[in-house]
């Protein structure tokens, strides 16, 4: 056999199991993607706890898609022993390589086990704040409250402290005012509980309350706590604001500003 017969064969050969490859990952990817439609129209997957149902998406598509990569590489005719070997071989590489996805997937795996929130909790961690939509392999996805995305890797969130306001169903609504020292203690306590006692949204338990706080430099500061619904926390806060600087005009309650005097010395 010639030189060329020779290499006639070697490329047809060549050619065959690069068609094989091909059409491994061709059909494999469509395969992964019918399977995972399919899962997510099942009834058992409906019931999945939303926060963990993420996640596993996220699991079962990449090692579906690894099992896809590992029979095309067989088509090859490289044995697997052979293909092992290599991939231990070149392990420290690819670690060293991967290390931040790597902490980003013992991350999210801590997320998913330790539970510190849940998708539809709006959270504060990494610097961000937002509502959880997503929580994946490698990253956790917000939506702020003007509607921008954010996504953060996993491991940022996992390592930094966390706030949950959707753990707990109430919340407490933290209020300072300040008045003049020509007010009467009592008239503002009167007047800012006669606005707490008319909101119906301020729970009853625990009491709300009213009291005053500091001496201030040029101000009486008086501080407000009241409970409410943690998703009535927002609306409270500032008809609160608003009303009690109304009800303050109607009772000639004065509000401290700084005020800035001028003496001018005119020698003639």
């Amino acid at each position: 056999m010639t030189f060329i017969e020779n290499l006639k064969t070697i490329g047809f050969e060549m050619g065959i199991k690069f068609i094989s490859v091909v059409l491994v990952l061709v059909i494999g990817f469509k395969l992964v993607n019918i399977i995972e439609k399919r899962l997510l129209k099942s009834r058992s997957w409906i019931s999945i706890d939303p926060t963990l149902k993420s996640f596993l998406r996220s699991f079962m598509k990449m090692g579906l898609k690894a099992m896809v990569l590992v029979t095309a590489i067989y088509t090859t005719g490289i044995e697997m022993t052979t293909f092992v070997a290599v991939i231990g071989a070149a392990g420290l590489a690819i670690g060293l390589a991967l290390q931040g996805s790597l902490s980003n997937l013992a991350g999210g795996v801590l997320i998913i086990t330790l539970r510190p929130f849940k998708v539809g909790d709006y959270i504060e961690g990494a610097g961000q704040a937002g509502t959880v939509t997503d929580i994946g392999l490698f990253y956790t996805n917000l939506t702020t409250p003007d509607n921008k995305a954010v996504i953060i890797p996993n491991a940022s969130i996992a390592n930094s402290s966390v706030v949950n306001y959707g753990v707990f169903p109430t919340r407490r609504v933290d209020l300072e005012f300040s008045v003049s020292y020509q007010s009467a203690i009592k008239d503002v306590k009167r007047v800012i509980s006669n606005v707490v006692d008319q909101n119906s949204l301020i729970l009853r338990e625990p009491e709300p309350f009213v009291r005053l706080a500091k001496h201030g430099s040029s101000s009486l500061d008086f501080k407000v706590r009241v409970w409410v619904n943690a998703s009535d926390y927002w609306d409270v806060y500032f008809t609160l604001i608003e009303e009690i600087k109304e009800a303050f005009d109607r009772e000639g309650i004065d509000i401290p500003y700084p005020h800035l005097v001028v003496i001018s010395n005119n020698e003639n």
